[in-house]
């Protein structure tokens, strides 16, 4: 997928998105942004594991 075709999807996902998520959405970009590759890498890496364990997360917090 081009950079073009990217950035339309990413605009699509953040106009479908509930607004209680896009001040999430906003600071986490900023972050990114400013955040060296190290940093960026673990960031991705824990965004990884939050989605993939997501429905173990909801059992443990009840």
């Amino acid at each position: 997928m081009s950079t073009k075709e990217l950035k339309e999807e990413i605009r699509k996902a953040i106009d479908s998105a509930p607004d209680s998520v896009l001040n999430d959405i906003l600071n986490y970009l900023h972050e990114t942004n400013s955040a060296d590759s190290e940093k960026l890498k673990l960031s991705h890496n824990l965004n990884k594991i939050l989605k993939e364990d997501k429905e173990l997360l909801k059992r443990l917090s009840l």
